[in-house]
């Protein structure tokens, strides 16, 4: 993926909360190493998955 396809980055990243939400496994994510849009899936799982553990726990 070239760099500066924003759109992309963006769509990657709701993806990534939306798996998160739905406690998918981390494994889900579509993109293959290397691509940048599997970074912005994972930093949107992560945030996902963080705030779920924060409402869960009833801090954050």
């Amino acid at each position: 993926m070239a760099v500066g396809h924003r759109g992309d980055l963006v769509r990657a990243l709701r993806a990534g909360i939306d798996a998160g939400r739905a406690a998918s496994p981390v494994s889900a994510c579509p993109y293959p190493r290397g691509d940048l849009r599997r970074s912005a899936w994972v930093r949107g799982y992560a945030k996902a998955r963080a705030l779920t553990a924060a409402a869960d726990t009833g801090s954050g």
